[in-house]
């Protein structure tokens, strides 16, 4: 019994050193960060933080919206003073 062992023991010493003479080899991985910020490789907390709010995403938009002209053709016209001022005064009424 102590033979088989002995015999299992030897393999696996021996299968462990076989890189001997070879040196050994490091390789340098890109890194995940985009920024010199710590904070952007922390997931985004659940539920909190104004960085991690969809809602907030708008405030970082790059180009204005411009609409089809479809929906621009379907606007209405714009009101004038006198037009708000009788709208205001019906709404307060």
């Amino acid at each position: 019994m102590s033979s088989i062992i002995d015999k299992i023991k030897s393999k696996t010493i021996h299968s462990g050193n076989q890189n001997e003479g070879e040196e050994q080899q490091f390789s340098i991985q890109p890194h995940p960060a985009k920024s010199n910020d710590p904070s952007d490789l922390q997931p985004a907390p659940p539920g909190g933080g104004l960085r991690s709010d969809h809602v907030m995403g708008a405030h970082h938009a790059r180009d204005p919206h411009i609409p089809s002209p479809q929906i621009m053709n379907n606007m209405p016209a714009a009101m004038s003073r006198e037009d708000y001022a009788k709208r205001e005064a019906e709404l307060n009424r």
